[in-house]
Order: C-alpha cells, then structure tokens, then sequence
C-alpha cells in the first residue's frame, strides 16, 4: 500500500476521529479540551485560583493534559503503523535504536478498539494489490457462486473461469478479452454478467469502471447510428482512460447495427497502446439469443440418444454455432467483421434448462427471500413453467425466468 493511498471512502476519518474524542474523554477532557466535571469536584466546591489547592490542581491538569496528549499520540502512531506498514517498519528501527524506553505501551481495551478499527479500514485497502481500489478481481469468490447458483451450465462455468483468470494473471495480454454467450432466454446469460462484474468490481455493476449497453433501450433507431457510433466510441475511450480494467456488456448483442460492432472493433483487436491508453485490459461481454436454437439441437440429441449433458464438450457445440453465425446473414456477428478478425475469443454456449434445474432456481428464489419452502412448493412453481418440445417436454421455454414472481402465489 503506498504512503499516499487513501481510501474513496471518507467515513473512516470521521470514525478514527470519534475515537480519539472517545479516547481523550476517558482521560478526563471534555470534547473542547477541558476537564470533566467530576462528583467529587462538585462537592469539595470552587476554589480559588491563587491559593495552593488551586495550583495544585492546575498542575495534576497540566500533567495531565500532558499525558493525554501523549497517549493519543501513540494511539494515532499505532493506527498509521496498521495502515501504512512502510512507516511502522521506520518507526521500529528508531524505536530499537532509541531503546527500549520508547515502546509504546497502549492500554489493553483502546488497543483492542485500534485493532477492530485498522482492521475495518483496511479492509478498504485489500483491493488495493490491483493498484485501483474499484477493481477486486475476486475470481475465487466468482468461481465459488458460479458452482453454487448457475445450474445446469457446465460448460459456461469451466470456460467463463478459465477465460478470466488467464487473463487477469497475464501481465501484458495481447488484446482484450472478447466472450459472447449464446443460449436461449433465461438460461442464464445475464445473471453470469452481473456475477462478473459483482466479484471484478467493488461496486458490481454501480461501477465507474462498467458500462452497460441495451442494444434496444440505448441504440433504437438505426437512422441515428452514426450518432451512437460516436457517443459509444467515446464512452468506452472515457471509461479505459478512467479505469485501469474496465467491463463492457452488450446485452441483446444479435439487435446491435453491424456498423457499430464495427466501430467498436478497434478496441478489441490486437493492437499496442493506442496513445497513452491500453485497451487491452478491457472485457467485453456479449450477450445474445442467437445460436440458442442450435444449442438446444445438441441438448436434445445426447438426451435421446441417453447421454447425459455433461458429456456435452466445447468442440462439440463451439464449432456448430460459429457456422450458425456465420450462416445468419442478417446477423450482426455476420454482416460485421469481428467473425471474420476472429476477436470473438470464446463462444460460450448456455444449455437449455431442464426440470430439475427450474427446481434448483425455484429454491434459490425462496431462499433469497428469506421464505421457507418445501418439496411440493418447489414441484408446484417449477411445474407452471412451459416445456418443450412439444412430445418431450424436457427443456423450460423461458429458462428461470420470471421463477421469482410465481413464487409469489404461493406466499399468504
């Protein structure tokens, strides 16, 4: 942590200065730096400022405004020393040179409190080894929730991990890192976005350091794309100049115009510094319905021929939906060039949800509430979902989608 760090969060001062009033009022000053009123004070009465009690009390105040002073010295020196260990370790070497008469010597409690407190601080200052305090890039943490709350993708999860640690532990990647995910509605694909951006980022999807982009709802009326192509064009340039690493997600990519993935192309390609900016430690995240349709295919032809899905391999269902992009000429991954310069890095396929992982959705959505639930409930809700194909009906048309709100016929 350097000498100069400070955290984005002011509130810590505001705590590290109650304390030291806390501190100096258990020593007898009052918060103007005056001393307390005590019982005993009040009954012994006023006394004259010249007289001998009068000075000697003035002295026992001296003394001890002294050594408050002092002790809240060494409190302050302590806490810096939690936070900035650089000073601590030049502290110690005058300390042992000066000898032992000047250890500090703290009262056991406010030590205790300092301890809890440089603690809360620097708890601040963890995601600090990434030289931005806004960037966390917890990938422990994003592959702990991705086990635990996707279901029913294994093959997003091993790609999704593997692509963003290799990139985050490569000290000069090549270029940024490009995934695009592709599956049917409410497989999935968004939630992963924001659990990216959730354990990249302080502030998830809050962030300075992440943009959003709903291809509908931002860039709706294609006369206007020459517009959107600057406005875009200099939203990501201001993020990447702001940020250190920063996030992109293009949701609904496949409504996206042709020429504004094209305007953006530059900022994923192989390139060294464009000027004093690095693009290359930027991520962006695809997401689309194209492909779902083929997807789905794959799924339905190992469950007939009685193989289980996680048989289901990237060479198997990576190659399938490149063609299939490739072969959609009114896609905007066709008309486009990024197919082509191949700046796609992964194409992340999300298998169609079959029952049982509806049920594993339903749970989740009771336990997010805080609700109680039993079998029968999560049978209940799960089973109000529609399935397809019409003779099967094995997978959910709607994936987990809208699972959140039926729970709610069933609450009293």
């Amino acid at each position: 942590m350097g000498r100069g760090w400070r955290p984005a969060h002011p509130g810590w001062s505001c705590c590290l200065l109650l304390l030291l009033l806390l501190l100096g009022g258990s020593g007898g000053l009052g918060s103007q730096g005056t001393p307390t009123r005590r019982p005993w004070d009040e009954e012994q009465g006023p006394v004259a400022e010249g007289g001998p009690w009068g000075r000697m009390r003035y002295e026992t105040l001296k003394k001890h405004l002294g050594a408050v002073g002092a002790l809240s010295k060494q409190y302050w020196q302590y806490l810096a020393c939690k936070v900035w260990q650089e000073r601590c370790e030049e502290e110690e070497e005058e300390k042992e040179e000066s000898g032992p008469s000047s250890a500090w010597s703290l009262p056991l409690v406010g030590q205790d409190y300092l301890e809890i407190l440089s603690a809360w601080y620097c708890s601040f200052g963890k995601c600090c080894n990434t030289g931005d305090c806004r960037i966390v890039n917890n990938v422990t943490g994003l592959e702990a929730d991705l086990n635990e709350q996707l279901h029913g993708q294994h093959l997003a999860k091993e790609v999704i991990i593997r692509a963003v640690r290799g990139f985050l532990q490569s000290l000069q990647p090549e270029k940024a890192l490009v995934l695009s995910f592709h599956g049917w509605s409410g497989t999935g694909k968004n939630f992963v976005a924001r659990l990216v951006a959730s354990h990249l980022y302080r502030d998830g999807l809050k962030s300075e350091c992440v943009r959003v982009f709903i291809s509908l709802f931002h860039f709706p009326h294609h006369k206007y794309v020459d517009s959107y192509k600057a406005q875009l064009k200099r939203q990501i340039s201001e993020t990447v100049q702001l940020c250190q690493q920063s996030l992109f997600i293009f949701d609904e990519a496949e409504k996206l115009h042709f020429s504004l993935l094209d305007a953006i192309k530059p900022f994923m390609a192989h390139h060294d510094n464009q000027g004093q900016v690095d693009y290359r430690r930027s991520i962006f995240l695809f997401l689309s319905n194209l492909g779902g349709n083929t997807i789905n295919e794959v799924a339905l032809d190992f469950w007939r021929a009685g193989r289980v899905r996680e048989e289901i391999s990237m060479e198997v269902l990576e190659q399938r939906l490149w063609l299939e992009l490739q072969e959609l000429a009114e896609s905007s991954y066709a008309r486009s060039h990024l197919l082509e310069e191949n700046l796609i890095d992964f194409f992340v396929p999300f298998l169609p949800l079959e029952y049982h992982h509806v049920k594993l959705c339903v749970r989740d959505a009771f336990l997010a509430r805080g609700l109680p639930y039993t079998e029968a409930a999560l049978d209940e809700v799960a089973g109000m979902m529609v399935f397809v194909p019409k003779e099967e009906k094995l997978f959910s048309a709607q994936g987990c989608k809208s699972v959140s709100q039926r729970i709610n016929y069933f609450l009293p």
